[in-house]
This record gives structure tokens, C-alpha cells and sequence, in this order.
């Protein structure tokens, strides 16, 4: 079996999979840079399976990927639909050598534009927030939110991912609050790792009008349900179909990613607060979700239990969400475990229930 990585050398993704194939006895991955895939200056070898990872955090593959169309400042939220294409387009080019994507370019292509991933999620009967139709700005957005009787979103770029851009907006009479990691300046937005609260409606209102030409998708904001003082999400990393890796991710406010310096909550504490029924509900949309993309080898499940564990629902999905440090399954990383199922569990596209039960299961 030979295993080629397109990613950033360097990247910790790119060293803890080659670490893991390595660790199968199997050779050490070839490693494209995405520069090179972006310049066309390598195509991977036709007969590999190649692992796409995520092209963030380097600064000439931003640029490669925007196509130069637009110049970011680091952190700016800016051209992000002109990455997305880049993306796209990058992964039907190491995809026309003749190589096997373990996530192919149409699921990748979906996964990155949370517009499409709703609507493929709903249409398959996978438990979601519901939506507004697109909007055009502020204005559109508060009319839109007024005919549906919601007072709380989340408003979210189409193209974003890691809560870039996020906005959890809650209005009501005389008075709007927005929780964000958008740091707004006279000249630009930026990302930045501080979330942020913005209270005067004009402020955010300039803020969703600079967001808009990007492309939005909006979601009714449900409630989370919560351990002690905080709210709880999940992230599951289904390989192959079945759930393997689960994270608990709790904040005290809305947006929980980990990143920006919430805690990794208490699997076992969640899992006894739901009961097995509901989790084992949970963990089943979990392989429905897997189940719109048959021909990946993983996919990342940001799933929320709603006020009363009785009712859950999908977030988001992400098709770069294998980055678990230390969360172990039968003592494999998350790695580890997508080297399992291509080696011991014979997985190839198409083929997402091939994993042998007992390979699988949910730990921390």
C-alpha cells in the first residue's frame, strides 16, 4: 500500500498521520506540499491513496489558494469564498493524476460550504438547526429573523471554518449583543483567538454588511444543554462510518471550540447525563451524517445535545476534524485508527462499513 500526504511539511496533522502509517509498518507517506499542488509544479503518483489535509496556516498557500484575487492581512476575513475555490479546484487537480482521495474533492467540496452541507444534511433526514434563506446583509438578516419569530442565530461565513467569522447574535426589544471572534477595525475584520461581545446594533451591523459578499449561512440558535456552569458540545470523529474518537468541548458561552480556550469536558459525564438511549441516538446520526459521504474516510461531527438530553442535533460537519491530540480508542489516536481501517479493515471509498465492530468505539 502506498500512502501519499498532501499537506504543509511541517504541519502536525502531516507528521502525526506519517507517524501513525509508519507505526503500521507500512513506507513512510510521500509528502506533496500544497505550494506544489497549487503551482502544478508535482502531481501526486498515479495508484496512491492520498490524504488531503487542511491547507491553512501558511501564508504563501493563502495566497496560492485566493488565486492572488485578494491581499490578506494575517487574520483578515477576507477572500474567503476565493479560497474555498482554490481549495476546490487544488484537490480536482490531485485528483485528475490518477490517484485515490481518501476524502474526495465532491465530499470536500460540500463539507467546506456549509450551505450545501445543510441542505445535504436536511434532505437526508439528519437532525439540524433550521435555516434562513440567504441574506444579503443586516437588513436582510433582521427582516429574515423577524418573518421566521427567531431572536437568536448564528450567523456564519459559508467558507469559514474553525469559528472564524462567527457571530452569535441574540436581539430583542431596544437591545442587540453579538459574541464573536471578529475584532473590527475602521479598515477590515479580523480573526483573532478573543471573543469579543458588541452591543451597538450599528457596530454590528457594519460587521455582518462586510461579512455578506463572502456568502452567509444563517441557523436558528438552539439551546445547548450543560454540566455544572457550562454548555457541551461534541466532536465525533466517524472513520469509515462508525463514531471512534469523541471529544467533549464546554465553554460558558456560545461558541465552544477549543481553541479559544474552552476545556475538554468529561466524556463519561456526558454519556451518564444522556443515558444510553440518547447517546446511542446520538452516535447513530453520527454514521447518518457519515453515510452522505460514502467514499470519505472520516469525517468530523460537531453534534450538540439540546436543554433536556432528549434532543440532538448536527452543527456543523468538518472535513479537516481529525486533529485529537491524546484522545485514544483501543489505544490508537485518531491517526492511528484511519491507518487501521485502511490496513485491517480493507476501507476504500464506497466501501464505509467494511471496519469490523470490534475495532470500534468512543473514548477520551
Amino acid at each position: 500500500m502506498r500512502l501519499t500526504v498532501v499537506g504543509n511539511p511541517g504541519n502536525r496533522r502531516v507528521s502525526m498521520f506519517s507517524d501513525a502509517v509508519l507505526a503500521a509498518g507500512l513506507p513512510r507517506p510521500e509528502v506533496l506540499p500544497w505550494c506544489d499542488v497549487l503551482t502544478g509544479a508535482a502531481p501526486p503518483p498515479a495508484g496512491t491513496l492520498v490524504r488531503v489535509d487542511s491547507p491553512g496556516e501558511d501564508a504563501r498557500v493563502d495566497r496560492l489558494l485566493r488565486r492572488s484575487a485578494t491581499v490578506a492581512r494575517h487574520g483578515e476575513l477576507v477572500g474567503l469564498a476565493d479560497a474555498y475555490a482554490g481549495l476546490v479546484d487544488g484537490m480536482a487537480r490531485v485528483a485528475a493524476g490518477g490517484a485515490t482521495l481518501l476524502n474526495p474533492p465532491e465530499d470536500v467540496a460540500v463539507l467546506c460550504d456549509k450551505r450545501r452541507c445543510h441542505a445535504r444534511l436536511a434532505a437526508a433526514g439528519v437532525p439540524v438547526p433550521d435555516a434562513l434563506p440567504q441574506v444579503g446583509g443586516y437588513a436582510e438578516l433582521r427582516s429574515a429573523m423577524a418573518q421566521a419569530g427567531w431572536g437568536r442565530v448564528f450567523v456564519k461565513p459559508a467558507h469559514g471554518s474553525s469559528a472564524a467569522g462567527v457571530i452569535a447574535l441574540a436581539v430583542g426589544t431596544g437591545r442587540v449583543q453579538a459574541v464573536t471572534t471578529i475584532e473590527h477595525t475602521p479598515e477590515a475584520l479580523f480573526n483573532s483567538l478573543r471573543l469579543r461581545r458588541y452591543t451597538d446594533e450599528a457596530e454590528v451591523a457594519a460587521i455582518v454588511d462586510r461579512l455578506a459578499p463572502e456568502g452567509l449561512h444563517v441557523e436558528r440558535w438552539l439551546p445547548k444543554t450543560g454540566i455544572g456552569d457550562r454548555v457541551v458540545d461534541l466532536r465525533v470523529l466517524v472513520i469509515a462510518g462508525r463514531p471512534h474518537q469523541v471529544v467533549v468541548r464546554s465553554a460558558r458561552g456560545p461558541l465552544t471550540n477549543l481553541h479559544l480556550g474552552n476545556a475538554r469536558g468529561d466524556l463519561d459525564e456526558v454519556r451518564r447525563a444522556a443515558g444510553a438511549r440518547q447517546w446511542s441516538a446520538a452516535m447513530e446520526t453520527c454514521e447518518r451524517v457519515a453515510a452522505c459521504f460514502p467514499d470519505s474516510l472520516h469525517v468530523g461531527v460537531d453534534l450538540m445535545f439540546l436543554l433536556g438530553w432528549r434532543r440532538h442535533a448536527v452543527a456543523e460537519v468538518n472535513a479537516f476534524g481529525d486533529l485529537l491530540p491524546g484522545v485514544l480508542v483501543d489505544g490508537r489516536d485518531s491517526y492511528a485508527a484511519q491507518v487501521h481501517a485502511l490496513t485491517e479493515g480493507g476501507w476504500r471509498p464506497g466501501q464505509t462499513r467494511t471496519v469490523p465492530p470490534e475495532v470500534v468505539g468512543c473514548g477520551a
